[in-house]
């Protein structure tokens, strides 16, 4: 099915002259576990997360470029798949996000800061 559906935005974009593989959806960053990760590697998921959400968001971009280039005219399919490819994106980051975080805490309740006196 997942074929048929990519054949189907392949042909329908391609109709419009917009290349559905045009947008590259960025590879999944991975968080490393906060209760035995090291602060280094925090740090440096940190900033592979920071290089993930630039990258997701040059590709929400290219999303909105491409379903403003096939304009009006464009097959009500081809509108909806933008969208749940935007939709699905948007999810993703929020998710990473908040994945990242959760690690942070954890982290931080396995190594206690000690008190300032």
């Amino acid at each position: 099915m997942k074929r048929f559906t990519s054949c189907f935005v392949t042909v329908i974009a391609g109709c419009f002259g917009i290349a559905a593989s045009a947008c590259e959806n960025p590879t999944m960053v991975s968080i490393p576990d906060g209760k035995t990760s090291t602060m280094d590697q925090l740090l440096q998921a940190q900033a592979e997360v920071k290089t993930y959400m630039t990258a997701m968001e040059e590709y929400l971009a290219c999303l909105n470029e491409e379903l403003e280039a096939g304009g009006e005219e464009a097959p009500a399919e081809f509108k909806s798949l933008m969208v749940t490819r935007h939709n699905t994106a948007v999810s993703e980051m929020e998710s990473v996000a908040s994945a990242f975080n959760v690690q942070v805490q954890a982290y931080k309740a396995a190594n206690p800061q000690p008190a300032a006196n």
